[in-house]
C-alpha cells in the first residue's frame, strides 16, 4: 500500500551461504528469515501464521505438494514447513563469477585492473570482514569503526538487543553481485559504488583510498558478478 520499509533489501542470491540473516542478524537461519517478511505489516502484511496456511490450503496443488515434500510431518502444510520450503529454494539461488574461475587457476579470468583491485582489496585489509566464499555474510560488525557513519538514525543490532555493544552493529554484506545490486548500505544511501568503497575505506579502515585504488577495487568488485548477470552491468 505504498508503505516504505526502514532498511534496504539485500539480494537473495547466495543468501543460503550466509551465516547471518537480516541486517541486524536477528534471524537464526535462512528458514527463520524466510518466514518473517510474510507477517511484517509493511511487507506482505499477513495477519498470522494460521492465516497464511488457511490461504494456501485453498489452492489445490499446495496441500498435495507439501504432503509429498514433508511425508513425515503432520500436518505437512504448516508454517514451519513453509519456511523450510522457501529456504530450500533460496539455497538453489547460487551464482558463480569470473573470480571463481580465477580461484580455480585461470589467471586470465581477471583482467589487469581487476587483479590490481584484488591485491589492493587484500592489502588494505578489506578481507578482515569481507571473508569466506561470499566475501562477507559471516560477521556482525560495527559500521563506523574508525569514523562515524553518516546516518545514525538506524542503530542496527542495538534496536534488537538494547545492548550497548550492539550500537551500529550490522551484518557485513556479502560482495558477490555487489556491482549490480545497488543501492548500497543498510539504508540504501549509497548511490555510487566508487563512493561506497571510498566511504568504507575511511570509516572502517581509517584509510583514504586514492582514486586509482578505488577504481581498481571497483573493477575487482565487478568481477564478482555472476555470469548469468553479466549483461546487467
Amino acid at each position: 500500500q505504498g508503505q516504505i520499509g526502514t532498511r534496504n533489501s539485500p539480494t537473495v542470491l547466495n543468501a543460503g551461504g550466509q551465516k547471518n540473516q537480516f541486517w541486524d542478524g536477528r534471524a537464526r537461519d535462512l528458514a527463520d528469515q524466510a518466514g518473517q517478511p510474510i507477517l511484517n505489516p509493511i511487507e506482505m502484511g499477513m495477519p498470522s501464521e494460521q492465516a497464511v496456511i488457511d490461504k494456501l490450503s485453498t489452492i489445490p496443488e499446495y496441500p498435495a505438494a507439501f504432503a509429498n515434500a514433508f511425508p513425515g510431518s503432520e500436518p505437512s502444510l504448516s508454517y514451519a514447513n513453509l519456511r523450510e520450503a522457501i529456504a530450500a529454494f533460496e539455497r538453489t539461488l547460487r551464482s558463480e563469477s569470473r573470480f571463481d574461475d580465477y580461484l580455480r587457476g585461470d589467471t586470465a579470468a581477471l583482467i589487469e585492473p581487476e587483479q590490481r583491485g584484488l591485491q589492493r582489496f587484500m592489502s588494505v585489509n578489506c578481507v578482515r570482514c569481507h571473508d569466506g566464499p561470499l566475501l562477507g555474510g559471516t560477521l556482525l560488525e560495527k559500521l563506523g569503526k574508525e569514523a562515524p557513519y553518516h546516518n545514525l538514525e538506524d542503530k542496527g543490532r542495538f534496536e534488537e538487543t538494547g545492548k550497548d555493544e550492539d550500537w551500529m552493529v550490522f551484518k557485513v554484506s556479502q560482495l558477490r553481485n555487489i556491482a549490480v545490486t545497488g543501492p548500497w548500505f543498510h539504508d540504501g544511501s549509497g548511490q555510487d559504488l566508487a563512493e561506497v568503497v571510498r566511504i568504507m575505506g575511511r570509516i572502517q579502515l581509517a584509510t583514504e583510498l586514492k582514486d586509482d585504488d578505488v577504481q581498481d577495487i571497483v573493477a575487482f568488485l565487478g568481477a564478482l558478478t555472476g555470469k548469468e548477470l553479466q549483461s546487467t552491468q
